[in-house]
C-alpha cells in the first residue's frame, strides 16, 4: 500500500507547544450537550428527514433533556427553512430550550437564515467558514488576510441583523488543520466584533472536521486556545469532533479535560463519513463514572428506536451501552462472573464484573444479559435456567447439564434459546420409565402409591424415614433399585401458586447422575424426581 502518499499531522499543521495540564484533569460535570442530528446528521443521510421525522426527532430530544439543539441549515433547503418556521410559529420549543441554526459566512445566506428565525424567542446563529490552508487554497481561493476580511464582513452583517433574542456562535471549520495563530486571530476578531461578555457569551466552536491525529493532539490544540483566547470569560468553548479515525469519543473527552465546556455531536454518532462524535456514548461514559450526564436515558431503547426511524439507519449490535449484544455474555467465564455479581447485593453500589452500568438503569432487562452458545459455561446456563425457568440448579447438576448443552451447541453451531434449554433439561432429567398414578402420605412417613411398571398398575404401602425412602423400597421390590446420594428441594417462585422442584443425585455404575421432578407440591416433586432417576 502506498503509505508514502500521506503525511502525519505534524507535517500538515503546527501543533502548539504547551505546558500540558489536561492529562492531570478529571471530568467532574457534564458539558452542555448540543445534538446536531437535525442539521449535520441530516446532511449525511441518503434520504434526508421529512418534516414529520424531524419533528419526532426534535420532540424526543426535548423529552430526554437537551437544552440546546441545532435544528437546521435554513439556507440549504426549503425543508430546513420550513422546519425552522414551524418551530417559530408553534409551541414546540419549551421555554428552557434554545434552538441553533447554521449558516455560511455569506450575506445572502445569512439573510435567508434570519428570515427563517423570525419570531423565535431564543436562538443561536451559528456562522462558519473553513480556515485550514487546503480549504483556503483549493475551495475558497483566498489567502489569510482576504479570508479574515470575508469573515469579519459576514460577522458584521450577522450583528446588524441580530437583536436581543440572538446569541452568536462561530466555527473556524477544520480548526484542527488550521494554523494555531490564525485560528486564534480569527476567533479573537469574532469575540471582539460580537462583544463577548459573561452576560452574553459568544460560542467558539472548534471542530475536528476531519479527524487526522491521535486525540492527544486535539487536546493540545484545545488547551492552547483555552489558555490564549481573549475575553475568555465571555466565551463558551465548544468542540465538534468527527470520527474519521474512530476516536471521536476520545477526542471529545480529552478536549473536555483541556477546557471545552460544550460538545456538539449526534445521537449514536451519525454524520458525514464515519460520523460525528456520539453523544449517547459520551453521556453514559460519564454516568458509568458516577457523573450526572444531565440527560435522561432511562429508556434508551425508545431513544434508539426514534433515531433509527428518523435516520433510517440501524444502530450496530456492538454499539456501546445500546447495541443488542453489549449487555450480553456468551463466554462461560464471563457468564460465571456476572452470575456471581448478580447474586451479591448491588443496590447501593454497582459492582458486577463485565457490566460497567446496571442495564436496568437504561431500561434494559436482565433477560438477555447471559445467552448460551458453544462458548458458554455452566454459570451462564444456570443463570438462564434461574431467570427464565425459576430453576436454581445445584452445582453438580449445573456441571452435568452444561455438558449436554455443549454437545447440542457444538453439533448445531448456533445460539440456543431458553425454550430449547428447557427442552434439553426435561428430556435429560425428567423422563422416567416408571409412572406414578396415585399417592398419599399418612403421618409423614407412610406412603401409599400406585405405580405403573412395565404397563401394569401395582399398589404398595411402605413405611420408612419419609416418603422418598418409602418409594425407594417399593421400587426395589420390583427390581428397580435406585440409590439416592443427594436431594435438593426448591420453590419455583413465591406465593401460593409457586411450584416445587426437586433435584436428586443418584449412584450409577460409573459414578453419579442427576434427575429432577417438578410438581405443585414438594412431596410430589420429590417422588417424581426419584422415579425419573429410575
Amino acid at each position: 500500500m502506498p503509505h508514502h502518499r500521506y503525511r502525519d499531522v505534524f507535517d500538515r499543521v503546527e501543533v502548539p507547544e504547551i505546558a500540558r495540564r489536561w492529562p492531570g484533569n478529571r471530568i467532574a460535570q457534564a458539558p452542555l450537550w448540543v445534538p446536531v442530528d437535525l442539521r449535520d446528521g441530516n446532511q449525511a443521510l441518503a434520504e434526508p428527514m421529512d418534516p414529520d421525522r424531524k419533528r419526532r426527532f426534535f420532540e424526543m430530544m426535548v423529552s430526554v433533556g437537551y437544552k440546546e439543539i441545532e435544528v437546521g441549515y435554513p439556507s440549504a433547503s426549503q425543508t430546513d427553512f420550513d422546519f425552522v418556521r414551524l418551530l417559530a410559529e408553534s409551541d414546540l420549543v419549551p421555554d428552557d430550550v434554545t434552538v441553533v441554526v447554521f449558516t455560511p459566512a455569506r450575506r445572502d445566506l445569512i439573510d435567508r437564515t434570519f428570515d427563517a428565525i423570525a419570531g423565535l424567542e431564543r436562538v443561536v446563529v451559528h456562522m462558519y467558514t473553513a480556515t485550514a490552508p487546503l480549504w483556503r487554497d483549493l475551495v475558497l481561493r483566498a489567502g489569510r488576510e482576504e479570508l479574515r476580511e470575508r469573515i469579519r464582513t459576514a460577522g458584521e452583517h450577522v450583528l446588524r441583523r441580530a437583536d436581543d433574542r440572538v446569541r452568536f456562535e462561530f466555527s473556524p471549520e477544520v480548526f484542527n488543520l488550521t494554523e494555531p495563530d490564525y485560528a486564534l486571530e480569527i476567533c479573537d476578531m469574532m469575540t471582539g466584533l460580537w462583544q463577548a461578555s459573561p452576560e452574553r457569551p459568544v460560542i467558539l466552536n472548534l471542530p475536528a472536521t476531519v479527524e487526522v491525529a491521535t486525540p492527544n493532539v486535539y487536546a493540545d490544540q484545545i488547551e492552547y486556545m483555552n489558555d490564549n483566547l481573549a475575553r475568555r470569560d465571555g466565551v463558551i468553548l465548544s468542540v465538534h469532533p468527527h470520527n474519521d479515525r474512530g476516536t471521536g469519543v476520545a477526542c471529545a473527552e480529552l478536549a473536555m479535560l483541556a477546557g471545552a465546556q460544550r460538545v456538539e455531536g449526534c445521537l449514536f454518532g451519525n454524520g458525514e463519513r464515519t460520523g460525528n462524535v456520539d453523544l449517547i456514548t459520551l453521556a453514559l461514559n460519564l454516568y458509568a463514572q458516577g457523573v450526572d450526564p444531565m440527560i435522561d436515558l432511562s429508556d434508551i431503547d425508545a431513544v434508539r428506536d426514534t433515531v433509527v426511524h428518523c435516520n433510517r439507519i440501524g444502530v450496530h449490535e456492538r454499539h456501546p451501552y445500546v447495541g443488542e449484544y453489549v449487555h450480553t455474555a456468551f463466554s462461560g467465564t464471563h457468564q460465571d462472573a456476572i452470575k456471581k455479581g448478580f447474586e451479591r447485593d448491588s443496590a447501593q453500589r454497582w459492582e458486577v464484573p463485565y457490566l460497567p452500568i446496571d442495564p436496568e438503569d437504561i431500561g434494559r432487562s436482565y433477560e438477555a444479559v447471559i445467552r448460551v452458545n458453544s462458548q458458554s459455561g455452566k454459570g451462564g446456563i444456570a443463570h438462564v435456567m434461574r431467570t427464565e425457568h425459576q430453576l436454581d440448579l445445584p452445582r453438580g447438576l449445573q456441571i452435568d447439564f452444561a455438558r449436554i448443552v455443549q454437545r447440542h451447541t457444538d453439533s448445531s453451531g448456533t445460539e440456543i434459546d431458553s425454550a430449547t434449554l428447557w427442552e434439553l433439561f426435561t428430556t435429560a432429567y425428567c423422563g422416567g420409565s416408571v409412572g406414578l398414578k396415585e399417592w398419599a402420605v399418612d403421618q409423614g412417613d407412610r406412603l401409599t402409591a400406585t405405580l405403573e411398571i412395565d404397563g401394569e398398575l401395582v399398589t404398595h404401602t411402605e413405611t420408612a424415614d419419609g416418603a422418598v425412602s418409602a418409594l425407594v423400597r417399593m421400587l426395589e421390590a420390583h427390581g428397580r433399585r435406585v440409590e439416592i446420594v443427594n436431594l435438593v428441594q426448591q420453590s419455583m417462585g413465591a406465593g401460593s401458586s409457586a411450584r416445587a422442584a426437586t433435584y436428586v443425585e443418584y449412584r450409577t455404575p460409573s459414578g453419579t447422575a442427576w434427575a429432577a421432578g417438578i410438581d405443585d407440591s414438594v412431596v410430589a416433586s420429590s417422588l417424581s424426581a426419584v422415579l425419573n432417576a429410575v
